[in-house]
């Protein structure tokens, strides 16, 4: 096979970076290792920027989101048995969406497949091989045969556990990395969420958070050891914590549990996020704790970047961006990992902490919730930067 970029991985980011760049006339291949039933219904979290929202309608994938995606103008804080709002719509004029990372995989697949862009599902890539010339091959296993595509450049959109990535020798990376002393213990339930937006909930017994995937569905998690066995807990033992968590800020409905299970936290940063024709793009380069939600959304911002930069090397023979891909998306990516880690040190209690520390966060979050100035400084992180 032959096309001029060669993407591995059909989650948000390949799927994105394909359709921006058939906009373009530039031509792609799409490799899965899973099969497109997986992709679909693999779950992810699902919150959306407000310049992420925007670029899903704009590239003809917003029908089902502005039907289906629940806007929401801001998040809630509780702390003290208090809801304190940070609206967004108010102090920077943009919102956020929840809508399923895996029905926006499901509308970017039938999109692309609409207009021609060809997707190998259980399309599993082997191999990497000249991605410092000019002519990249990437090897694959797809339908119980070897097969290969030369391209011009390869990127590398499957995940942290990728192919993409280990195919950069050794000692051209740098490995950025956090590890956090305690995970989130999460349940879907078939109960409506306590709120019409997000709560981040601060407590003595630990962070809690209260989303949704729907007006009848909720995702709420606990703050928990990095190690929890999901199965010790009841639904009733979660659902009693849940609710000693919201303090009585507000009312906690109970409904049959759907899923649980135990997310770990980390922080991880690859530099550079290129090695000659590679770019790496989304959790392939960098993972954040989902407190500030900056998944889907930087992957996206990747993409576009990537999308720009090959664009004016096939439309104006221009390198520039290419060269300088990985300090524009890394300018974001650390942005992103600094609100992520704001958000995490000030909602969740930390194992090595002294009065003095739990004294200093009730104080944050009093001025987070009490000040414009801290109030806006959160708002325009969470509902996104703009892009550069």
């Amino acid at each position: 096979m032959r096309t001029e970029v060669a993407i591995i991985g059909a989650g948000p980011a390949g799927l994105m970076l394909s359709l921006l760049l058939r906009r373009e006339g530039i031509s792609s291949v799409v490799l899965e290792s899973r099969s497109r039933a997986y992709v679909e219904q693999r779950v992810r979290a699902g919150l959306l920027e407000h310049w992420a929202r925007e670029l899903l309608i704009e590239i003809g994938a917003g029908e089902r989101l502005q039907r289906e995606g629940m806007v929401h103008d801001g998040i809630k804080l509780s702390s003290d048995g208090r809801l304190h709002h940070i609206d967004f719509r108010q102090l920077v004029g943009r919102i956020v969406t929840i809508y399923d990372q895996k029905e926006v995989v499901k509308d970017l697949i039938a999109l692309s497949l609409s207009q021609g862009g060809e997707i190998l599902f259980e399309a599993e890539a082997t191999g990497l091989e000249g991605i410092e010339t000019d002519r990249p091959v990437v090897h694959f296993q797809h339908g119980g045969e070897a097969r290969t595509i030369a391209c011009d450049f390869v990127a590398g959109c499957d995940g942290f556990h990728g192919i993409a990535r280990p195919s950069i020798p050794d000692g051209m990376l740098t490995v950025y990395d956090r590890g956090y002393p305690f995970g989130w213990l999460g349940i879907l339930s078939e109960s409506p969420p306590p709120a019409d937006e997000l709560i981040y909930a601060y407590h003595e017994r630990g962070f809690a958070l209260f989303s949704m995937r729907s007006p009848t569905l909720s995702r709420l998690y606990l703050q928990c050891a990095p190690d929890e066995d999901a199965e010790r807990w009841s639904d009733a033992q979660v659902f009693d914590e849940l609710e000693a968590r919201l303090g009585g800020s507000c009312a906690l409905a109970r409904g049959k549990v759907l899923q649980k299970s135990v997310t770990p936290m980390r922080s991880v940063v690859v530099e550079p996020m290129q090695h000659g024709r590679l770019f790496l793009a989304g959790d392939s380069a960098h993972i954040q704790p989902p407190t500030g939600a900056k998944g889907m959304n930087l992957a996206f911002a990747d993409v576009v970047y990537l999308s720009r930069a090959l664009t004016a090397h096939y439309q104006q023979n221009r390198d520039d961006a290419l060269v300088g891909y990985s300090r524009t998306c890394l300018d974001r990516v650390w942005k992103a990992q600094r609100f992520s880690w704001f958000m995490t040190q000030l909602l969740h209690r930390f194992p090595d902490e002294t009065a003095f520390d739990r004294r200093r966060q009730q104080a944050d979050i009093g001025y987070v919730a009490g000040s414009v100035a801290a109030s806006t400084a959160l708002a325009e992180n969470y509902s996104g930067l703009p892009l550069a």
